[in-house]
């Protein structure tokens, strides 16, 4: 394994990790969750989507959660926006900086948004544009990376192409994303180095589910490729629509825990890591998946 000295932890459980679940969560909890994360060392945090309420009824309250966190020097409050109606709301509520996702199949852009994923992409330049005259950094996320549900497999040509096209319309950084929880350590040097060919290895990051037990592997496979940025989940919160009976995404837990094995400094501590966890576990309706926050014990305190 590659050791960097560190890496950036992007924290996405607020808004990935709590999007598909089917409980409804407080608004008063979200805003709890979030302020335990930042508290816990995080320096960027994904804490809502200003999407639509109708399709995403457990990110209706984003502008009230946006409203009630409390800002921490040095760490980003970030949020998911899917065209420039979101942004203008993200605006409005004060967002650190704002994310775009795009996917790299066919298939999976029309079920997901109802867009081509050139038609999504020519929407997100303009959204990008409009960041970019209010300050705003970007950064897009690339799903269907390691396989698609309709599609299977997914030219690697068309990953690096498309990661390619989002930073070059402003986003500084592309999530290459395993959606359904289907990458292995076969595939994370491949693409990481096409994709590398048009942009700067600084400029992406990995986002593994662990769907299938593989995603510190993965992020040991992205260690070894040169990428130094990972996104996870606290508690392992999350799943996929489109993966019934999917894990969710990395537990955090686990990532801070074999990074913490090897030397890898990431500014997040654990056991502040594990009173967030133990926070929301209570409203979303069923144990926390990661195998960390269950072996510590300290779900039980």
């Amino acid at each position: 394994m590659n050791i960097p000295a560190s890496v950036r932890l992007v924290e996405v459980g607020p808004r990935d990790g709590l999007q598909n679940e089917a409980t409804q969560v407080p608004t008063t909890v979200k805003i709890a969750f979030v302020n335990a994360l930042a508290a816990a060392g995080h320096s960027t945090i994904e804490v809502s989507a200003f999407v639509s309420p109708r399709w995403v009824p457990q990110m209706a309250d984003a502008a009230e959660v946006f409203a009630g966190i409390e800002r921490r020097d040095g760490v980003r409050y970030t949020a998911l926006v899917p065209n420039l109606a979101g942004l203008e709301r993200a605006q409005k509520a004060g967002v650190s900086e704002i994310a775009i996702f795009a996917a790299a199949s066919e298939t999976f852009s029309q079920r997901n948004i109802n867009q081509s994923i050139s038609a999504s992409l020519e929407a997100y330049a303009v959204v990008c544009r409009h960041a970019a005259a209010a300050r705003l950094p970007v950064r897009a996320y690339l799903s269907t990376v390691f396989g698609c549900p309709f599609e299977g497999d997914v030219p690697i040509p068309t990953v690096a192409a498309v990661a390619a096209q989002l930073i070059e319309m402003g986003a500084y950084e592309v999530a290459l994303s395993d959606t359904i929880g289907i990458a292995h350590p076969g595939q994370v040097a491949p693409i990481v180095d096409a994709v590398a060919k048009h942009v700067s290895r600084q400029q992406i990051a990995l986002h593994f589910h662990d769907t299938r037990g593989m995603a510190l592997v993965n992020v040991s496979a992205g260690l070894d490729a040169g990428v130094t940025t990972f996104d996870s989940s606290a508690g392992g919160l999350g799943g996929c629509p489109y993966a019934p009976g999917a894990t969710g995404n990395l537990a955090t837990e686990d990532l801070v825990y074999m990074l913490n094995g090897v030397g890898i400094q990431t500014g997040v501590e654990l056991e502040r890591l594990f009173d967030a966890s133990r926070l929301i576990e209570p409203h979303v309706g069923h144990a926390l998946p990661s195998r960390v926050y269950r072996a510590d014990g300290s779900h039980t305190r």
